[in-house]
């Protein structure tokens, strides 16, 4: 049955705890073959090696001549002008004492070791093909302007590693190497269920002692953009019951389970309560916002609670979920971690880690967007990054030296 306990537990432990509670998730039945385009976002499954070097051949990096450099002496010299050489064409060996006209990309000629650039010859443009000519180089070290095959990756080499996000970049890789496909996880499916007889939807006449729902929209676009398959259900109300259906209707179907509201210690926690009978326990960790949490199985499926103002589950959502999904299943990237300096002063409860919001400026400072509290949505619209401050700090200068983690 679901545990309520008073205790506290770290940051770390937590992140840790929800790590452990997903790794069962990461099954060989769960990785799938997609074409490039279609694996975007999505964790890489298994390391790829290179099956060919890039470049496949040694080509030019500019437009110019490619020479034998041993024909040129130091004072530079003339040589007869050989046939072009464009892009895509496999040139014949060039004669000694020639240079021949060579494209950006196109494969060196055996035989010829450098590049001129066409704006250092005499004349510095290209001769009609097929006139026979004579150009003035100048001299030209071995390698000069040319990208040697394998120069940026060799056959046999690792290109990419399991776990790895692949965005554009990677799957451009990927291509260059000659995949069509590769093999990714599969986007979890996650069931997303908001709770409480406050709220209600976005559009729906406000009464009295009512608040529109933030929560699902919050976490929804946040879990799409980490590339989660979500199952959005309507408000759920107080009514334990009502809870415990709608979790069952959907079990089959869903890898994971996260509920906002119903976790604190409050009478009508009725996230706390339709767990009764599952292997869920509800905890604080020493966070501010987000301390409230619940975690566990409802029927074998993973569950994790997290509070309901809308600072508070975004906060829960960053600190322990997305982390655990990047490191298990590679998507989505970890947020890019920078060193700033705080704006202004700041004050934290020395026995919890606090999350703030903030801006990081042009000049490399981070401006507090808000104060400390939970329900402060449009400071955290404003903001670009949180701010990390960690358990032990009841304080910190203007100036001072913080992590934040860009959103």
């Amino acid at each position: 049955m679901h545990r309520t306990q008073a205790r506290h537990v770290s940051v770390e432990a937590h992140r840790e705890s929800v790590r452990q509670l997903l790794a069962p998730l990461r099954t060989a039945d769960r990785i799938e073959r997609l074409p490039l385009l279609a694996a975007l976002g999505r964790g890489l499954a298994a390391d790829v090696v290179a099956p060919l070097d890039l470049p496949p051949f040694a080509n030019s990096q500019m437009d110019g001549f490619a020479i034998r450099s041993a024909d040129v002496p130091d004072g530079g010299t003339e040589l007869r002008v050989a046939a072009p050489v464009p892009a895509g064409a496999a040139p014949p060996e060039l004669a000694p004492g020639t240079a021949a006209p060579i494209m950006t990309g196109a494969m060196m000629p055996p035989g010829a070791d450098a590049v001129v650039p066409i704006e250092q010859a005499v004349p510095a443009a290209f001769p009609v093909p097929g006139v026979p000519a004579t150009v003035r180089l100048p001299a030209a070290p071995p390698r000069n302007f040319v990208r040697d095959a394998g120069s940026d990756i060799r056959a046999g080499e690792l290109a990419l590693t399991a776990g790895t996000c692949l965005g554009p970049g990677q799957l451009g890789l990927l291509a260059a190497l000659g995949f069509t496909e590769v093999s990714v996880y599969r986007a979890l499916r996650v069931l997303l269920v908001t709770t409480g007889d406050e709220v209600v939807e976005p559009g729906s006449p406000l009464a009295a002692g009512k608040i529109y729902d933030s929560n699902a929209t919050l976490l929804e676009s946040s879990m799409r953009q980490a590339g989660l398959d979500v199952t959005r259900t309507g408000i759920a109300t107080d009514r334990v019951e009502e809870l415990t259906g709608l979790l069952r209707r959907h079990t089959a179907e869903v890898d994971l389970i996260v509920t906002t509201g119903g976790v604190s210690q409050g009478a009508y926690e009725v996230v706390r309560q339709a767990m009764a009978g599952h292997a869920v326990d509800f905890f604080g960790v020493a966070m501010q916002p987000g301390g409230p949490q619940g975690i566990g199985t409802f029927d074998g499926v993973p569950v994790l609670g997290f509070p309901g103002n809308p600072v508070s589950c975004l906060v829960s959502f960053e600190m322990f979920l997305r982390p655990a999904l990047g490191d298990l299943f590679g998507s989505p990237a970890p947020r890019p971690v920078l060193r700033a300096r705080l704006a202004g002063a700041l004050t934290s409860p020395s026995g919890k880690h606090q999350v703030r919001r903030g801006t990081v400026l042009p000049d490399g400072t981070v401006r507090l967007e808000g104060g400390a509290g939970s329900h402060l949505v449009s400071a955290l619209a404003h903001s670009n990054a949180l701010i990390q401050v960690p358990e032990g700090i009841a304080a910190l200068a203007g100036g001072a030296e913080v992590e934040v983690w860009m959103l």
